[in-house]
């Protein structure tokens, strides 16, 4: 049976303006992962996502890196137990 996580990442540095939160359902969708990216008014990119925990972790890993104009210098990551009830991967 597969282990499913969610976790919540903060991604800080030059996030916004970028397509982060575009690539990122990109990624999201292309593991099979649901969840959401928005951007906050501090100018970092917030996301949560919840998958099997392989596909979760190469979601974070890719967070680190970004698309191609990113600048990432933080990515905050917290582990929640909550598994929520997503269905997809959307770009708020």
């Amino acid at each position: 049976m597969a282990q499913f996580k969610r976790a919540h990442l903060i991604i800080s540095g030059h996030v916004q303006g970028v397509f982060f939160r575009a690539n990122a359902k990109k990624i999201a969708d292309s593991l099979s992962l649901t969840g959401w990216a928005r951007n906050l008014p501090s100018g970092q990119v917030e996301i949560y996502i919840m998958g099997e925990f392989n596909p979760v972790q190469k979601m974070i890993n890719w967070c680190h890196e970004g698309p191609e104009r990113a600048e990432v210098t933080e990515v905050e990551v917290t582990w929640d137990k909550n598994l929520g009830d997503f269905t997809s991967f959307e770009v708020k």
